[in-house]
């Protein structure tokens, strides 16, 4: 997967519209330093995650999974929003099955939105699906009464 890793990173302005969006979210050491991060993009009505990496010393720790809580957090709070998409390689394991184990399901093609199948040919246009990708979702519970619902 050399194409992903020496893929270039965001540009800084880039990052800061995340920051001042609210949508980036970190995760830092105790010294303060960044560690792990999340971007959050917008998608269909969607809240869609777009990248979230935790550096390799720091994996295993539940950061990933802590970014992706505050980003839900942040998508049914600030937004009203009803889900949480990505995409992924469907085989690595850090990847799709990681991200099952957190409640994401598969989304099938034919139930792809159309922000979600552009991505996707984005995606593939450049070179991304050299290994299997796929979309999936997290329905995001609201609290109606003394209940909670998923949407």
């Amino acid at each position: 997967m050399d194409l992903v890793a020496e893929s270039d990173p965001a540009p800084l302005a880039s990052l800061q519209d995340y920051q001042h969006a609210g949508r980036a979210f970190v995760h830092t050491e105790d010294a303060g330093l960044p560690v792990a991060f999340l971007l959050l993009g917008l998608l269909d009505g969607s809240a869609h995650i777009e990248q979230v990496s935790v550096h390799p010393t720091y994996a295993r720790q539940g950061r990933g999974r802590d970014l992706i809580d505050a980003a839900e957090a942040w998508a049914e709070a600030e937004k009203g929003l009803h889900s949480l998409t990505l995409t992924t390689y469907a085989n690595v394991p850090w990847n799709a099955p990681y991200y099952a184990r957190l409640g994401f399901d598969v989304v099938p093609p034919p139930a792809w939105s159309p922000g979600i199948r552009a991505l996707r040919e984005r995606e593939a246009a450049i070179g991304l699906d050299a290994w299997p990708r796929i979309v999936m979702a997290r329905n995001l519970h609201r609290t109606i009464g003394n209940r909670e619902h998923p949407l």
